[in-house]
């Protein structure tokens, strides 16, 4: 099934398009967790980090459609930390949710070749639904993982205008035809065309656009109308429901064409009792996301 259609069918069902980031920061993971010293190192680390997470993907089935595990979080835990994500990726797709993987890579095609066939193939190693990636080695470094989304029906987000205060130095750049970022977006449009799932309409050649650059997300959509957002930036970072879905398009249920993650705001709660403090920032995630594209 194409990777859109898949997702955008689920967001229908749901009512709202939240994705839950599943970002291990060590120094935050919640008392009921912690084992040892919490040290990357430490091999009682990565069992703390997997009962949190387990935790809290117990508690995301049926109520969100995807979530979004950062890769360099359980990389600082060496091979303990991909063996905690593998076990996660697993949890996540028993229970029905999409995994996007964060990891942004972008490299040579040959390199992007290994990547792809790492995340994106049935029976990968890290076999997961989509992934974030970086396009500025060009258009041929995409092309390993476009024909994967076409030949395994998965999905891909590029990054184009991103949320993080020194986007600007890049992204922003001035070019003959305008910025860096429009041209990123125009580099896409003829692969997000010809990844176009039959039954809703969207790509699964998705693009990466921050929740703090309203504007830019208007322009984007105008480059490249079919293809998902995924938008970073609401929630912890500052962004409001109506700034991350700025982007979006109507559909038949209402605003529709993308995804928005919230990772700390949720799984790190300011809250005496970490199970409802996360309940709390949970329901209140979905509830605005919902209201904003009502």
């Amino acid at each position: 099934m194409n990777f859109a259609d898949n997702l955008i069918e689920r967001i229908r069902s749901l009512g709202h398009p939240l994705c839950v980031g599943l970002d291990p920061h060590l120094e935050r993971v919640p008392a009921p967790f912690r084992q040892g010293s919490m040290s990357p190192a430490d091999p009682e680390t990565p069992k703390a980090v997997q009962a949190f997470l387990g935790e809290v993907v117990d508690r995301l089935e049926k109520r969100v459609a995807v979530v979004k595990p950062q890769i360099a979080l359980f990389e600082q835990l060496g091979w303990r930390g991909l063996e905690v994500l593998d076990a996660l990726i697993d949890c996540c797709r028993a229970r029905g949710l999409l995994v996007i993987l964060d990891a942004k890579r972008g490299d040579i095609r040959s390199s992007a070749e290994g990547y792809a066939r790492a995340y994106l193939e049935p029976g990968a190693a890290l076999e997961v639904d989509a992934i974030t990636v970086n396009p500025y080695l060009g258009g041929d470094t995409l092309v390993p993982f476009t024909e994967r989304c076409r030949s395994h029906g998965r999905g891909i987000f590029v990054l184009v205008k991103t949320s993080n205060p020194g986007a600007e130095d890049l992204q922003d750049r001035s070019l003959e035809a305008g910025t860096l970022y429009e041209a990123v977006a125009g580099m896409l449009a003829d692969d997000c065309r010809r990844l176009v799932g039959p039954k809703t309409g969207w790509s699964a050649l998705g693009v990466v656009v921050g929740a703090r650059h309203p504007e830019p997300a208007e322009r984007v959509r105008e480059l490249l109308p079919e293809a998902l957002f995924l938008v970073p930036g609401f929630g912890a970072q500052g962004a409001g429901a109506e700034q991350a879905i700025r982007g979006f398009r109507s559909g038949p249920n209402g605003c529709e064409g993308g995804i928005v993650n919230s990772s700390r705001a949720i799984l790190y709660p300011d809250a005496e009792s970490w199970e409802t403090g996360f309940e709390m920032r949970l329901d209140e995630a979905i509830d605005r996301l919902g209201e904003a594209i009502r």
